[in-house]
């Protein structure tokens, strides 16, 4: 993927930076823009694991910092939830001009409600996630509702949210209750899709069901059971990510994928952090990683198990093929393939560790009314298979640095 950093101007003039995930080798024709949770930025484990997952998947995703948060100017004691609004706006109108107007918009908590508010005033916007989000603004004000008295009397107070110390101003409250009418989704007529976590302990679960009753069709609810309210765990966030992905597809235009602009047949393609590395074979996107064990985060196989795939892949089919040709009825081919090193059976010094080969052990399951010849013919057959063939010749693999 690609992390572009962007910067861009609210209504108030003010600079706002942001991060621009995209994928690798094509341009999207679908961006979205997440709304990260209250007092959040973007640079949360949440908006950035949804949105690389996201631009795996070929959307181009923006999350940025609201006004006084994180890298983006201003100061947060005076901002209020209609200053995050116009934010999602100005946002929207930096995609239009520099590359395509949005036409999802994600809120996570707090973000959420922000993100239903801004979708009635960006038309290009198509479909509306909400994740673990309020479905009124007074709810918020239980962040802070020990120090009201103190806000009320005295125009702000110095406020606890989540470990971090922040100012809140009068205007801020005030705000909070001008828009609270209106989060009835009575004038939004948008795709809605509504996660939320039954176990959330800071936005309760009654919120999604409040939600869900106002909003229009088409609406959608799923379920992030055992999940917490910032979703905390990396499994959680990318499981987000797969079904926006998946829902998504139902209500915006998804052109046909284009084939991989180069003269080879995969590409690979890894940024500076991690090992999530995005593959494209031809026309089929997909990710390739390794385990949680060596520093990847297990979104896709490892390179050699993309290896023992294509065997294994490459077997079932050649011996398919064999058989449909000689008119052999085989029900199924399943084959079963492991890769490790080990020694040599001839090896004169087994002792050590660089005479070892790699070593493929491969089983097969026919499903068919088959006699003994015609099994001992098929795993003849089996070891002619062009890829068993590669990986047991001395392939000649030839390297060059392109200029681009």
């Amino acid at each position: 993927m690609q992390k572009i950093n962007v910067s861009f101007k609210n209504s108030e003039s003010q600079t706002l930076t942001g991060v621009l995930e995209m994928p690798s080798n094509s341009k999207p024709d679908n961006f979205a823009i997440f709304a990260h949770c209250f007092t959040c930025n973007k640079n949360f484990h949440a908006p950035t694991n949804i949105s690389r997952s996201l631009a795996a998947k070929g959307y181009g995703v923006l999350r940025f910092d609201f006004t006084g948060l994180g890298q983006s100017e201003g100061e947060f004691a005076e901002t209020n939830f209609s200053g995050n609004v116009e934010d999602l706006i100005a946002a929207a109108e930096f995609l239009e001009s520099e590359y395509r107007a949005p036409s999802l918009i994600i809120g996570h908590s707090l973000g959420g409600a922000a993100a239903l508010f801004a979708s009635r005033k960006i038309p290009s916007i198509n479909c509306i996630v909400t994740i673990n989000a309020p479905s009124s603004l007074s709810h918020v004000q239980k962040h802070f509702e020990s120090s009201m008295e103190k806000i009320q009397k005295e125009g702000f107070a110095q406020v606890n949210i989540g470990g971090r110390n922040f100012k809140i101003k009068k205007h801020f409250v005030e705000d909070l209750k001008a828009n609270e009418d209106s989060t009835a989704l009575k004038d939004i007529k948008k795709a809605i899709l509504i996660l939320h976590s039954p176990q959330d302990n800071i936005v309760s679960i009654d919120h999604a069901e409040e939600l869900y009753r106002a909003a229009w069709h088409p609406k959608s609810f799923i379920s992030l059971d055992d999940a917490d309210h910032l979703l905390s765990r990396e499994s959680d966030s990318y499981y987000v990510a797969n079904v926006i992905s998946a829902w998504a597809s139902r209500y915006i235009e998804e052109p046909e994928v284009p084939e991989l602009s180069t003269d080879h047949e995969v590409m690979a393609n890894l940024g500076a952090e991690g090992f999530t590395t995005q593959m494209i074979a031809g026309k089929h996107h997909f990710l390739a990683d390794e385990p949680k064990s060596i520093g990847g985060n297990d979104q896709g196989p490892n390179p050699y198990e993309l290896v023992s795939s294509g065997l294994a892949a490459c077997t079932s089919m050649t011996l398919q093929m064999y058989a449909r040709r000689k008119e052999w009825k085989i029900e199924n081919v399943e084959t079963h393939v492991s890769y490790s090193k080990k020694h040599s059976k001839d090896c004169e010094n087994c002792e050590d560790d660089s005479a070892r080969i790699d070593h493929f052990e491969r089983e097969i399951i026919l499903k068919g009314n088959l006699d003994g010849p015609q099994k001992e013919r098929l795993l003849e057959i089996a070891d002619k298979c062009p890829v068993h063939r590669t990986l047991s010749s001395k392939a000649e693999i030839s390297t060059q640095l392109k200029n681009i």
